[in-house]
């Protein structure tokens, strides 16, 4: 039983679509890792310069517990916080990641070649028209 577990396994990781999505995944790591950079290096600065600030929202917190502190690591040692900046933050950074991808993906898709358009068939001639065919036919090998 055991060989042929192996075997079984051996055929399952020698299939193309398993070595595509190995591959997809090793270079979609490496991919987030530009994206980040791009979102946090790029254009997180740049939306902070057009709304006068930094464009983060982690230190954003209501106390539960009534603690008073500056900042949201202090809150968080004093007592249990609600940290809403930093989901804000977090669903920003998806937003502007998903954008980019988008933008990247739509690039891609508009410089691959398209391919030729195959002109439909001619439509099939109605029963009328073979019909003033095979007239057509009989007069001409009458005249």
């Amino acid at each position: 039983m055991g060989g042929t577990m192996i075997k079984e396994f051996r055929e399952f990781i020698s299939r193309g679509n398993v070595i595509d999505l190995a591959v997809g995944v090793i270079v979609g790591a490496a991919f987030t890792a530009i994206i980040n950079s791009l979102v946090n290096d790029i254009i997180n600065p740049l939306i902070g310069l057009l709304v006068g600030g930094r464009a983060d929202f982690s230190n954003y917190f209501i106390p539960l517990a009534g603690q008073t502190a500056t900042t949201l690591a202090e809150a968080q040692a004093a007592g249990p916080v609600l940290a809403y900046g930093s989901f804000l933050t977090a669903v920003i950074n998806f937003l502007l990641i998903a954008f980019v991808v988008f933008m990247i993906v739509r690039t891609v898709n508009r410089m691959r070649s398209k391919p030729e358009a195959v002109p439909p068939a001619p439509p099939e001639p109605t029963p009328s028209e073979r019909l003033l065919a095979e007239i057509r036919d009989l007069l001409a090998r009458q005249g």
